[in-house]
C-alpha cells in the first residue's frame, strides 16, 4: 500500500452519483493522477491518498485509491488554494487572496477561534461573516459525514440533503434508525433506506423497519391529501411495501398506538388510522370551529341595511342579494365561509365588510396561504395582507421553528379574513385557530371548486359539508363580468358544460395535435404573438401553466423552450448550471419549499428599509445577479424582497416561466397560456382545468387539441380524500 500527500490542482472527472473521480494531485515529487471513489474532494484541498499503481494504457500511472483523509493545507499557497476552491460562499479568489495575505498562516485558525478578525478584509461584514463561518464549521463536520454515508451506497448530493436535516447529529440519528431517511428526506424513499438498513444488517422482520413501513406508507398517503387511512387498507400497502407477514405490521400498528405515535378512531364500522399529530389537528380545529360559531356577537350595534346602502351610494355599487347576505352574516356571526367562482363578487363583499367594521373603530386583519394571495389581496383592498406564517410570527426559535401568535399569546384584532381559503391545509388551519380567541370574527373566503390543499386534509370543503358554519355561497355572476368569456367558461366547465371557444376577447383555443406543435405555438405566443398584440412583457406578465411535470408539454420541457427564446445566453448574463438546470441572470423562478429562515431584504435609493426571514413554496421571484467570486445567486421577490442564496441552496429554486397548476393556486396572472394535451386521467381533470382558468386575469390561451379539452370537462374525478373534520364538527356539535 502506498500513501501520497499532494494539493489537488485539478478534478479532470466525476461522477456526482457514484463519487467516481479523476484528479490531479501536486505533491513534492510532482504530479500525480489518483483515481476512485472518492465521497469528497475539492480543488485546492490537501489530500493524503492511500492505494496502489495502476498502469492505463490511455492515461498513463495512476494511483488506484482505496482511501483519502483530508489534510489541513499547511503552506501560504495551499490555504490561498482550499479557500478560492469554492468551498465556502462569499470567499472567492479575490477575497481568499485578501485573506491570506492579512493572516498568513494563521488563516485557518483565525477564521475557526477568532471569526470577527475577518471584518478587517475589506468588503466582509456582518452577513458575510455568519455565512462564512457557518460555511467553515461545515466543511469539518461535512467530510465526516461523507465518509460515513458512502460506504452505505449514498451520494454525495443525497449525502448533502440528509447533512442539511440532521446536521452534525447526523451520523448518530442515521446508525440508530436509518427508515427515518425516507419520512425526512425528499427524494430518499423507503426502498432506500431499506438498502442501507440491510448494509448495517438490520433484519427484514426487524421492529425498525416495520414500523419505518408503515410510517412512510402514512406520510405517502398524507402526501396525498390523506388526514387518515382506514387500517386494512394500510396493511395491505404496508404488506406489499415490507413483503413481511401482516401479523408483524399488526403487531407493529399496536406498538405505535401504545407509543402515541397514531391514533385509531372506529367510524361506521371502519377503523381509521391516524398519525398523531392529524388526529390532533382535526380534533382541535373542530372544536374550536363550533366554539367561534356559538359565540354570542353583540359587539356592532348598527342599522346593516342602512349600511350597506350608504356603501352603494359612495362606491356607485349595487349588491346582489347574496352578497348582502354575506355582509348581515358577517356582522352577526363569529365565523362565516363565503364561497363563489370568480366574478361572483367576493373581493366586492370583502371591502364592504372591511369599510363597515373600520368606520365602528374596529381592528380588522387580513391574511392568505400564499405571498402571491397576500399581496393581491392587499392590491384589492387598500390594507395590509400578510401570509398566514407571517401574520402568526412564524420564525426560529432555540427548539425549532414555532408560531409566535398562538393560544397563549394571540392575535390582537376584531376581524380576520382569510382569502384563497380552499388552499389550508389541516395542521395550517390548527395553528391558525389556536391563534384566534372566542369574540374575534373570522370569515373564510375561497372558491371550493378550485383544486384542494397541498397538504392534508379537505379543510374548506369538510367545513362546508358539515353544516355547522354558516356558509354563503355566490352564484350569481356580476354583470359587468358577462362579457368576459375567462368568468362565463370557467361556470361552464365548473358546470360540466363545454366552454365557448374564440368568440370573446379574453378566451381563445389554439387548435393543434402533436406535442411538438403545440410547444412551438406556445414558445411564439409567449415570444411575439402575445407581447406584440397586447403590448405584454412576456417574462412578468405571461405565465404558462400545464398539468404535468414530465414529457414534452411538462413544465420542465417547456422551461427550457422557454428559456431559450425570452432570457437566451449572452456574454453580460452570469450564469450557473445544477445537475439539468441552468439559471441565467433575468431568468423567472420560483421557491420550491418553504425556508422560514432564509434572511430577505427590502433595499429602496440604496437604504434597507425592511428586514424578515422567510420564502414560501410557490413564491415567484427574478434573478437579479450570479456572483462567482461570492458563489451567491441574489433574486428577488414580489419586485422587492431581496434574497442571497448560496450555490448550495439553488436546489430550493426552479426555473419557472412554465409551473404546473397546482403550483399557481393562490396565484392571480395577467395572462395564462396553457397545452391541451395527453396526460394521466387523475391530472386531466376538471376542476384542475377550472383552476388553471381561474388564474387568468385578462386573457387565457389554450393551445392543443380539442377532445382532450372535452376529457377534461367530462372528468369530473375528485380524487377521494380520507378526511374527517366533518364528522369530527358534527360531533362536537352535538355536545354543545
Amino acid at each position: 500500500m502506498l500513501t501520497i500527500e499532494g494539493v489537488v490542482e485539478d478534478i479532470k472527472f466525476r461522477n456526482e452519483s457514484n463519487t467516481y473521480t479523476v484528479a490531479v494531485l501536486d505533491t513534492p515529487d510532482g504530479k500525480a493522477t489518483i483515481v476512485g471513489y472518492i465521497p469528497i474532494i475539492n480543488i485546492g484541498e490537501t489530500l493524503r491518498a492511500e492505494g496502489e499503481w495502476v498502469y492505463h494504457p490511455s492515461y498513463g500511472e495512476q494511483l488506484e485509491v482505496n482511501r483519502v483523509s483530508i489534510v489541513v493545507p499547511s503552506t501560504v499557497n495551499g490555504i490561498e488554494k482550499y479557500l478560492s476552491s469554492g468551498l465556502i460562499p462569499f470567499i472567492g479568489p479575490k477575497t481568499a487572496k485578501k485573506i491570506v495575505e492579512k493572516f498568513g498562516l494563521d488563516t485557518l485558525d483565525i477564521i475557526q477561534y477568532n471569526p470577527e478578525r475577518l471584518k478587517e478584509i475589506e468588503g466582509i461584514g456582518d452577513k458575510k461573516l455568519k455565512r462564512i463561518v457557518e460555511a467553515f464549521r461545515e466543511q469539518g463536520e461535512v467530510r465526516e459525514i461523507m465518509i460515513f454515508l458512502q460506504q452505505y451506497g449514498i451520494t454525495p448530493n443525497y449525502g448533502m440533503k440528509i447533512y442539511k436535516e440532521y446536521g452534525k447529529d447526523t451520523i448518530k440519528a442515521i446508525s440508530e434508525n436509518p427508515y427515518k431517511l425516507s419520512e425526512d428526506i425528499i427524494g430518499i424513499g423507503f426502498k432506500t433506506a431499506d438498502k442501507i438498513a440491510q448494509n448495517m444488517g438490520i433484519s427484514r422482520e426487524s421492529p425498525y423497519r416495520i414500523e419505518g413501513g408503515i410510517r412512510y406508507t402514512l406520510n405517502v398517503y398524507a402526501s396525498n391529501g390523506h388526514v387518515y387511512v382506514p387500517r386494512e387498507e394500510l396493511i395491505k400497502s404496508a404488506g406489499r411495501l415490507l413483503d413481511v407477514d401482516e401479523a408483524l405490521i399488526e403487531d407493529s400498528l399496536r406498538e405505535m398506538a401504545l407509543k402515541g405515535a397514531i391514533q385509531t378512531l372506529n367510524y361506521n364500522e371502519e377503523i381509521r388510522i391516524y398519525y398523531t399529530p392529524f388526529h390532533v389537528a382535526e380534533n382541535n380545529v373542530s372544536k374550536k370551529l363550533v366554539e367561534l360559531s356559538r359565540v354570542q356577537m353583540d359587539n356592532i350595534d348598527i342599522d346593516i341595511d342602512r349600511a350597506i346602502e350608504k356603501i352603494e351610494r359612495e362606491d356607485n355599487i349595487r349588491f346582489a342579494n347574496k352578497q348582502k347576505e354575506a355582509i348581515r352574516e358577517a356582522i352577526k356571526n363569529g365565523i362565516i365561509v363565503i364561497t363563489g367562482g370568480p366574478g361572483t363578487g367576493k373581493t366586492t363583499i370583502i371591502k364592504a365588510i372591511i369599510k363597515i367594521f373600520q368606520e365602528e373603530g374596529l381592528k380588522v386583519s387580513l391574511a392568505a396561504p400564499t405571498g402571491r394571495a397576500a399581496k393581491r389581496m392587499t392590491e384589492t383592498t387598500g390594507l395590509e395582507a400578510k401570509t398566514i406564517h407571517r401574520l402568526l410570527e412564524y420564525s426560529y426559535v432555540e427548539e425549532g421553528m414555532a408560531f409566535g401568535i398562538d393560544e397563549d399569546n394571540p392575535l390582537d384584532t376584531d376581524l380576520l379574513i382569510i382569502d384563497e381559503a380552499s388552499m389550508i391545509d389541516i395542521l395550517l388551519m390548527n395553528h391558525l385557530l389556536k391563534a384566534i380567541v372566542p369574540g374575534t370574527r373570522l370569515i373564510l373566503v375561497g372558491d371550493v371548486d378550485q383544486l384542494p390543499s397541498v397538504g392534508p386534509g379537505n379543510v374548506l370543503k369538510d367545513i362546508i359539508n358539515s353544516n355547522a358554519i354558516k356558509v354563503v355561497k355566490l352564484d350569481e355572476i356580476f354583470r359587468q363580468e358577462e362579457d368576459s368569456l375567462i368568468v362565463v367558461n370557467a361556470h361552464k366547465i365548473n358546470k360540466g358544460e363545454y366552454p365557448v371557444l374564440n368568440k370573446g376577447k379574453d378566451f381563445f383555443f389554439i387548435r393543434a395535435r402533436e406535442p411538438g406543435e403545440i410547444v412551438n405555438i406556445i414558445v411564439e405566443l409567449c415570444r411575439d404573438r402575445l407581447p406584440k398584440y397586447y403590448g405584454l412583457d412576456p417574462i412578468n406578465d405571461i405565465q404558462v401553466l400545464t398539468p404535468m411535470k414530465k414529457g414534452e408539454v411538462g413544465i420542465n420541457s417547456l422551461n427550457k423552450h422557454l428559456q431559450q427564446v425570452l432570457n437566451p445566453k449572452a456574454k453580460h448574463k452570469g450564469e450557473k448550471q445544477v445537475g439539468e438546470e441552468i439559471y441565467r441572470v433575468g431568468d423567472k423562478v420560483m421557491q420550491i419549499k418553504n425556508n422560514y429562515s432564509i434572511e430577505w431584504e427590502i433595499v429602496r435609493e440604496g437604504m434597507v428599509v425592511e428586514k424578515g426571514e422567510g420564502i414560501f413554496n410557490g413564491d415567484f421571484g427574478k434573478i437579479v445577479d450570479i456572483d462567482e467570486e461570492d458563489r451567491i445567486m441574489k433574486v428577488v421577490f414580489d419586485e422587492e424582497k431581496e434574497v442571497e442564496y448560496s450555490f448550495n441552496q439553488l436546489d430550493e429554486l426552479k426555473l419557472s416561466y412554465a409551473t404546473t397548476v397546482h403550483k399557481s393556486q393562490g396565484s392571480e396572472f395577467p395572462v395564462v397560456v396553457m397545452p391541451i394535451y395527453w396526460g394521466p386521467p387523475m391530472l386531466l381533470t376538471r376542476n384542475l382545468l377550472y383552476t388553471a382558468i381561474t388564474r387568468a386575469k385578462e386573457l387565457i390561451v389554450l393551445v392543443g387539441d380539442e377532445n382532450y379539452l372535452k376529457r377534461m370537462v367530462d372528468n369530473n374525478r375528485i380524487t377521494k380524500r380520507y378526511s374527517s373534520l366533518d364528522i369530527k364538527i358534527k360531533s362536537v356539535l352535538s355536545i354543545f
